[in-house]
């Protein structure tokens, strides 16, 4: 055996293209599947990865300060793995000219500390009285309407300057201060945060709870967040999108491992001749199968190892911007994705190259040198005598009768194409379905104005009922207008063309622990951007419409009756209708149902829609001038899912077409090299070297066709079965105009994409055999 080492090295040296192309297809395949997997290993659970990076609480509770002391709860706290606190606790109801009504403020030294370490991610934090940092996701809107560094927020009498913005993955508190200026604020309640040995259900929580309360005076815990409870709800909306990167990174993954059997398969093809010459030389079956199996295998290993890295790059860059929203930095790809691939993909080259390797050991060696020449007479005369009667021009004709004299080749070249449109078709389908969707259920193109009230108003959740009049009881701080008169003034402003009222209040649904964010809403709601998927809307008291994931979580369904609790008042409700947006914990409801429980609570937000071309801050100057004490909110956003699904998209689209188009450019060398003599012999009787290159591209270029043809209705097949599966596995439903998304100006696109693949690929081997000289090409006839 201690010539086969030197003679695959020499293989490996001599059919440079091959090598190359083999190292080339295994690289980006390598690539494709790192990104794959390390997206389906992130998918399972990022929410756990950023918890524990950032020690997330696992039990957050509040205690009454005038129960319980600190020293107390520092005693009881040595029944948890780890603890965070005391931290006195205050809540500041804002001033009229914020954009916040109330924050969840703790005392705190630093961001540090056992438990629920916080991402100070901008700013810093705060180090002095009249300093607070605010708790917000660094994914989360910075554009109109938001809070800046250095701005101000007025409570308590006094004004704060914000200094920072930190995240809690934990969602411990909205807004931390120093403990200085905490015992100035009059504190009412004391947070702990905890970390128990055994936290995985919800009974190893409840124990650890009554572990770290045990010996507390009745009455002293008001109330508690378990950080499982935190998952469900945290990871919702990225669950939307876990079902696409899991079922695209499978795809990803099939697609590369078929395209990476093809392109071997046809190198294995194009070395019988080499592996002839080895049998007439002496080497015994075996000794030649491992020459040939070391000669696929050492570009296979190199492109593997380069495709690690490159996969690692990009993928941790696609994981980092999928799941900063957990405020934990970016997720890594795990170390067993990079084993899998390393050991993975150069073993499936291998076993793609043993099959056919298989049958050259068992010819002779005659046998094997004559596999590797060019076609046999007659394979395909038929169809290019056809072709040749047509009144097409000779080298199109020429050309596509070309793929005939090697049907096996052509057929695995075809596939290749077939799957790459296919894979396009679906990756674009899945883009499209998804923005659309999250755009949607987002209600982005509205406008939003708020009124945010105080303690004695009707604020956004829940305030108490009051007069009606402007300066009432019943109107907020800011607002100078009546409910009524603020909405006349918005519909008056021109350019708008609807306006929604809403006001939101946190009701219980009765039989669960579940509080529920109910939003009542009169005017024109159907323009809020809700979309209605089944049943009806509201028209009468007593009535709602819920979501999909709801409807789910509970068990109900359209038609069925809840009772909602506030404020003392039971109302039973019927769920006419089955909205699209992606909370479980929002119910929507109309302006009557509203008066069978707070008949005098005003709307505390103004949705409006303006039409196309009306200048936004115009319209909202119009508004405020009016009545100062509308303020804008952030608005809606589609989300950074949007962006990471495009990218996404985008990146491995680009991968599967180069990785076909390189199928094709090996096919299209082997094609050439093959017909050396035919191609000199039309050239010795005038063909121009621009005809050649037009004969050999379009020999392709109708494949392409053809696999365009064949791709598309496979794309969208695998599109109406993946995508209705991707939303029954996020507990929401697509509606079908969301699956009509490909018009016939994109179909045709998708067939355009198999050509300009196929013709990509075959245009550098097609301008090499047509510089080739007569001389040169029958120097040996």
């Amino acid at each position: 055996m201690s010539a086969v080492w030197p003679v695959a090295r020499a293989a490996v040296r001599r059919r440079r293209v091959q090598t190359l192309v083999i190292g080339v297809v295994v690289l980006l395949s390598t690539t494709m599947i790192v990104v794959a997997l390390g997206l389906l290993a992130a998918s399972s659970g990022p929410f756990d990865r950023a918890y524990t990076k950032q020690s997330g609480a696992q039990l957050t509770a509040s205690y009454d300060r005038s129960k319980v002391s600190d020293s107390q709860l520092a005693e009881a706290a040595r029944n948890a793995a780890a603890v965070a606190g005391p931290f006195a606790q205050v809540t500041l109801e804002l001033g009229a000219s914020s954009v916040m009504d109330s924050l969840v403020t703790v005392g705190r030294a630093d961001p540090g500390g056992a438990v629920d370490r916080l991402n100070v991610w901008q700013g810093r934090w705060p180090a002095k009285a009249d300093e607070i940092v605010l708790n917000r996701n660094p994914t989360d809107s910075q554009g109109r309407g938001t809070a800046k560094l250095n701005d101000t927020v007025s409570a308590a009498g006094r004004t704060f300057t914000i200094v920072g913005f930190a995240y809690s993955v934990s969602q411990s508190a909205e807004a931390w201060v120093t403990p200085e200026q905490m015992s100035t604020l009059r504190p009412t309640s004391t947070q702990m945060l905890y970390r128990f040995a055994q936290a995985a259900t919800n009974e190893d929580v409840a124990a650890g709870q009554k572990a770290v309360t045990a010996g507390l005076p009745p009455g002293a815990l008001i109330g508690t967040q378990s950080y499982l409870a935190l998952r469900a709800k945290i990871a919702g909306e990225p669950n939307t999108f876990v079902p696409f990167l899991m079922v695209f990174g499978w795809l990803g993954l099939a697609v590369a491992v078929l395209i990476v059997a093809n392109v071997v398969s046809g190198a294995v093809v194009a070395g019988f001749k080499h592996i002839g010459v080895l049998k007439a030389l002496g080497f015994t079956p075996t000794q030649v199968l491992t020459v040939y199996l070391g000669m696929v295998s050492i570009p296979a290993v190199v492109g593997c190892a380069g495709g690690v890295v490159l996969g690692n790059i990009l993928a941790t860059s696609l994981l980092t911007r999928a799941f900063e929203n957990y405020g934990a930095g970016g997720v890594g790809v795990p170390i067993w994705v990079d084993l899998a691939a390393l050991f993975g993909v150069p073993a499936l080259v291998a076993l793609s190259a043993l099959a056919p390797a298989m049958r050259a050991r068992s010819l002779s060696a005659a046998q094997a040198i004559s596999a590797g020449s060019a076609p046999k007479a007659g394979r395909g005369l038929r169809v290019q005598r056809w072709l040749s009667g047509s009144r097409l021009p000779r080298p199109l004709s020429l050309g596509l009768g070309l793929p005939f004299a090697r049907p096996g080749r052509t057929a695995l070249t075809l596939a290749a194409v077939v799957l790459g449109v296919t894979s396009v078709t679906l990756a674009v389908g899945l883009g499209k379905s998804l923005t659309t969707y999250q755009t949607a259920s987002s209600r982005v193109g509205a406008v939003d104005l708020a009124i945010f009230a105080g303690p004695s108003g009707g604020g956004p959740i829940g305030g108490e009922p009051g007069g009606a009049g402007p300066g009432g009881a019943g109107a907020p701080p800011g607002a100078k207008l009546s409910d009524a008169e603020d909405e006349a003034v918005i519909r008056a402003v021109p350019g708008v063309s609807s306006v929604a009222a809403s006001s939101e209040l946190q009701m219980r649904l009765a039989g669960s622990q579940a509080d529920l964010r109910v939003s009542f809403y009169r005017g024109d709601f159907e323009q809020t951007g809700y979309r209605l998927l089944a049943g009806r809307w509201f028209d009468g008291p007593g009535q709602v419409v819920v979501s999909e994931r709801f409807l789910r979580q509970r068990g109900l369904a359209v038609g069925d009756t809840i009772t909602l609790q506030a404020r003392g008042k039971s109302v039973r409700a019927q769920i006419v209708g089955k909205a699209m947006y992606n909370s479980a914990d929002e119910v929507l409801s109309n302006w009557a149902t509203l008066g069978l429980i707070a008949p005098d609570l005003r709307a505390n937000t103004y949705e409006i829609n303006v039409k196309p071309g009306t200048d936004l801050d115009g319209v909202v100057k119009a508004i405020q001038a009016k009545d100062p004490g509308l303020l804008e909110t952030e608005g809606q956003e589609a989300g950074t899912f949007v962006a990471v699904v495009v990218a996404t998209v985008a990146l491995l689209t680009l991968m599967l077409a180069t990785v076909a188009a390189l199928g094709v450019f090996n096919t299209v060398i082997l094609n050439t090299r093959e017909r050396r003599r035919d191609l000199g012999m039309l050239k010795s009787i005038g063909m121009t070297p621009a005809q050649v290159i037009v004969m050999v591209v379009t020999s392709m270029t109708a494949l392409g066709a053809l696999g365009g043809l064949l791709g598309i209705p496979l794309g969208i097949l695998a599109h109406r079965l993946v995508v209705p599966a991707m939303a029954n596995g996020a507990q929401t439903e697509i509606p079908d105009f969301m699956l009509q998304v490909y018009p016939a100006a994109l179909l045709a696109l998708f067939v355009l994409a198999g050509m300009l693949i196929a013709a990509a690929g075959a245009y550098v081997p097609a301008r090499t055999a047509a510089r080739a000289t007569i001389a040169a090409v029958l120097r040996n006839e």
